[in-house]
C-alpha cells in the first residue's frame, strides 16, 4: 500500500469517526460508521507503518483497538450481569409480562438490596470502560507521537494529546467534546501528510586548470 492510499483510508476513515459521534445525537448507525471508520483508519496505520518502517506505529494502535473493543465489551457484560442479578433478586421468572414487571417493582419498592445491586453494578460497568478507554488512548497517543516524528506532521502529536485528554475526562462531558476534536484534528493531519523529499547534492565541477 502506497503513501497516498494510506492517508487517504486514515482521513476517511476519521472522518466517519467524526460523524459517527454526531450519531450518538441524532442520527442512526453511528456504531457502524464508528466501527468502520476505526478499521479504516487501522489500515491506514498499517500501511504508513510499513511506508516509515517504524512497527510501533501500527501495533499501538492495534494494541489501542482491541483494547477499545474489550471496553465495549465489558461495559456491556457487566450491564447484562447485573440486570440479570436484580431481576433474580426480584424474583421476576417472566421478563414479557410487563404486568408481573410492576407488581414485583411495587412490592419491592423500598427493598434496598436489589437498588444496590443495580445501582453498584452500573457503577462498576462504567468504571471499567473509562479505565480501558485510558488505556486504549495512551496506545492511540503513542502510536500518533510515533507518526508524528517521522511523517513530520505535528497536527498527530496534538490529535494524539487531546485523545487521551478527551479519555481522562470522559468523567464529564467536555472530554467527549475533546475526544470529538481529536478526531477532526486527525482527519486533517492525515490528509496534510506529503511523501518525503528525498534531497540530492548539486555537484561540483573541477576548477578550471591554471
Amino acid at each position: 500500500m502506497n503513501l497516498e492510499t494510506s492517508k487517504n483510508l486514515g482521513g476517511i476513515g476519521a472522518i466517519l469517526l467524526v460523524i459517527g459521534f454526531l450519531g450518538f445525537i441524532g442520527t442512526g448507525y453511528s456504531g457502524i460508521l464508528s466501527l468502520i471508520g476505526l478499521v479504516l483508519v487501522l489500515i491506514a496505520m498499517k500501511g504508513l507503518s510499513d511506508y516509515y518502517k517504524e512497527a510501533g506505529i501500527f501495533n499501538n494502535t492495534l494494541y489501542g483497538f482491541v483494547t477499545s473493543i474489550i471496553a465495549v465489551v465489558a461495559f456491556v457484560a457487566v450491564i447484562a450481569v447485573t440486570l440479570l442479578k436484580t431481576l433474580a433478586d426480584l424474583g421476576i421468572a417472566d421478563w414479557t409480562n410487563t404486568a408481573e414487571w410492576v407488581a414485583t417493582f411495587q412490592e419491592n419498592l423500598f427493598d434496598m438490596s436489589a437498588l444496590f445491586t443495580f445501582v453498584g453494578g452500573i457503577i462498576l460497568a462504567f468504571v471499567v470502560l473509562f479505565i480501558l478507554l485510558v488505556i486504549a488512548a495512551i496506545f492511540y497517543r503513542k502510536s500518533l507521537n510515533m507518526l508524528s516524528s517521522k511523517s513530520g506532521v505535528g497536527m498527530f502529536s496534538t490529535a494524539g494529546l487531546l485523545l487521551l485528554i478527551g479519555a481522562v475526562l470522559t468523567i464529564i462531558v467536555i472530554g467527549v467534546i475533546i475526544i470529538w476534536i481529536a478526531t477532526i484534528l486527525l482527519a486533517v493531519a492525515f490528509f496534510s501528510i506529503k511523501p518525503a523529499t528525498t534531497q540530492t547534492t548539486p555537484s561540483t565541477s573541477p576548477p578550471p586548470p591554471v
